[in-house]
């Protein structure tokens, strides 16, 4: 792909534009960059490439387009912005960083998507993989873009990338290997329009694939039942509901590995660290994945036995006067709200709040109303949420989190979980999921 004297425009100038401008600009483009936000709340690294001649610093406008061949937002870019849909009828491209990357990209990709547990699988991956001596890089969505990557010398035997919708909302070529959807569940609707559209896209990730590929699907997600007949890869599901005679399920004290022609593999569910009937899932995923790239059972069995999982996903903080506090800040769709209290038995208050992106609370209800002893809504999204959950649930509202967490400690008794488990963004009183998971382990340890 020769880029040399083109004017590509990039949109959005935080840490995935900034290092795709430095890239293009190292290929020879002429490189336009612009973002809603001013000049001076662009990111740090900014600095590095404001200075170079390839670089021109575009107004937040259509006209930032003229002459332009290429457009590459970055991933928090809607579809629907005044910029893209302008591009679109200028019928110039618009590329996504990991179609970007993977036109240079010379190493197989395993790509995870999927609404929850992205992060955790995508981890223990690469974990696996580097314990069975496998050089890997894990990148995408999380840590470094892959675009930084192809900027290296590309001499690992895997990428593990974590791929979102944003990411695959404009790609075209981009083929992984293998590539996992872990669930599809209610999320990013203010972004993607519908459901329906937010499905379509997360299924982009099998679009390239051929049969000498491999797709990773959910046999217990009812989202996904009539995928499988749309890929030509080698499809292969994992279950936590039923025995399967392909692929890997739960039976009995094991995960089972099962594939034609080759012996059942069992792998102890007591080796593994992290809570939660979804985590087993997210596991039986990356168990599938190493397997596929040529990891042994024993060094598999190690690699879990060793993941103690991935801050502020159901994680244990605190306990004050026998009443457990855990920090669930990354769950910020519905769906996660659903694992998170699927995970405990004890009585449950729950503090759910934040700012809104639509979530369809409303399917909580009969769950909220087995597990959840009170509700605690703090936030923007105190008010529409309390009108969707009704009135069958204890709800209490409070305009900030850490009145929600006071009021959870005083209207919780002995044996009682207070759980964060927001089921929404953090952006109305944080700047990230970490930001307010930080700040909630601070507030209940003071307490």
């Amino acid at each position: 792909m020769n880029l040399t004297g083109k004017k590509i425009v990039v949109i959005g100038m935080g840490k995935t534009g900034i290092a795709t401008a430095r890239f293009l600009g190292k290929q020879g483009a002429k490189v336009a960059v612009t973002d809603e936000q001013p000049i001076d709340k662009w990111g740090g690294e900014f600095e590095q490439i404001a200075k170079e001649k390839w670089l021109e610093i575009g107004n937040y406008n259509t006209r930032v387009l003229t002459g332009a061949c290429i457009v590459v937002p970055s991933p928090g870019v809607p579809p629907h912005n005044a910029l893209l849909v302008e591009a679109l009828k200028k019928n110039i491209p618009v590329v996504s960083e990991i179609e970007l990357a993977y036109r240079f990209l010379k190493v197989p990709v395993i790509a995870v998507t999927g609404t929850n547990g992205k992060t955790t699988t995508t981890t223990l991956l690469g974990e696996i993989l580097k314990c069975s001596g496998k050089k890997t890089f894990v990148g995408g969505n999380i840590g470094n873009p892959l675009i930084e990557y192809v900027e290296g010398s590309q001499k690992d035997d895997f990428i593990v990338a974590e791929i979102s919708s944003f990411q695959l909302q404009w790609t075209e070529k981009f083929r992984p290997f293998i590539a996992v959807l872990l669930n599809i569940t209610c999320d990013h609707i203010n972004y993607h329009g519908s459901f329906a559209e937010y499905r379509r896209i997360k299924t982009r990730v099998f679009a390239n694939q051929t049969k000498t590929d491999f797709a990773i699907l959910n046999a217990a997600d009812p989202e996904q039942e009539e995928i499988a007949s749309i890929i030509n890869a080698q499809v292969i599901k994992f279950s936590s509901k039923k025995v399967l005679q392909k692929g890997i399920f739960i039976k009995k004290n094991n995960i089972v590995f099962r594939m034609p022609g080759t012996n059942e593999e069992q792998y102890p569910l007591s080796v593994i660290n992290l809570p939660g009937l979804h985590n087993v899932e997210n596991i039986m995923a990356a168990i599938m994945a190493a397997r596929f790239c040529g990891c042994s059972q024993e060094n598999i069995i190690a690699a879990v036995a060793a993941f103690r999982g991935l801050p502020h996903r159901i994680e244990f903080v605190d306990e004050k006067n026998s009443i457990k506090f855990y920090d669930d800040s990354k769950g910020t769709n519905v769906g996660s709200v659903v694992r998170a209290l699927e995970t405990f038995t004890q009585p449950v208050i729950l503090l759910l709040g934040g700012r809104d992106k639509d979530g369809d609370f409303e399917t909580l209800k009969p769950l909220l109303a087995a597990k959840a002893k009170k509700v605690i809504l703090f936030g923007e999204a105190r008010n529409r949420i309390s009108s969707l959950i009704g009135e069958d649930i204890p709800v209490l509202k409070k305009a900030k989190l850490r009145e929600a967490i006071e009021s959870a400690y005083k209207n919780a008794q002995s044996g009682d979980v207070v759980l964060l488990s927001p089921g929404c963004a953090s952006f109305d009183e944080f700047a990230n999921y970490k930001e307010r998971g930080n700040y909630f382990e601070d507030v209940v340890r003071n307490l």
